[in-house]
């Protein structure tokens, strides 16, 4: 007879941002009662850029479940810019109010590169900018930091992991 093995971790992620999905909140709340009611050990864990934060919804969505890992890449805005591409008014400042509103409940991550995009050089791994982004840090005050650096294709050859 096989052994049923159950998940440790349900996580929200993938090739886009989880939080987009008009119904978020209620998949949200839909798989905590089917955790709680097939798998009450497992954690979930919602992986997001945080450009939606300014959503009420994704914000009480995410504060439910039991790691909402956020990304912040750095603390000087052009280089934000130039590495998230937003494509929505992007304020760094309202960002980081934002995720003030966790009360340090969540996960910070952020990922470290260096070399060219759409010709600009940039490092964020440079003093300047990791002394900005500890500000940020210190500001937000997460429960934890993940940092990780690129392990995979990147949409440009001229990207190097630090």
């Amino acid at each position: 007879m096989a052994e049923s093995v159950l998940p440790d971790v349900i996580t929200f992620a993938g090739n886009g941002e989880p939080t987009l999905h008009p119904e978020f909140a209620g998949i949200i709340d839909d798989t905590l009662l089917l955790r709680d009611a097939l798998t009450p050990a497992a954690r979930i864990a919602v992986l997001s850029n945080a450009t939606l934060l300014h959503k009420k919804s994704v914000v009480e969505a995410l504060k439910k479940v039991d790691d909402n890992i956020l990304k912040l890449d750095g603390g000087i805005p052009e280089t934000l810019h130039l590495l998230n591409k937003p494509v929505i008014r992007f304020s760094l400042p309202k960002l980081v109010e934002q995720l003030k509103q966790f009360d340090g409940h969540f996960i910070l991550q952020t990922m470290f590169l260096r070399g060219s995009f759409e010709g600009i050089e940039f490092d964020n791994s440079s003093d300047a900018e990791v002394t900005a982004w500890m500000e940020k840090v210190k500001e937000i005050r997460p429960a934890k930091v993940m940092i990780y650096s690129i392990a995979r294709d990147t949409p440009a050859d001229s990207l190097r992991a630090v």
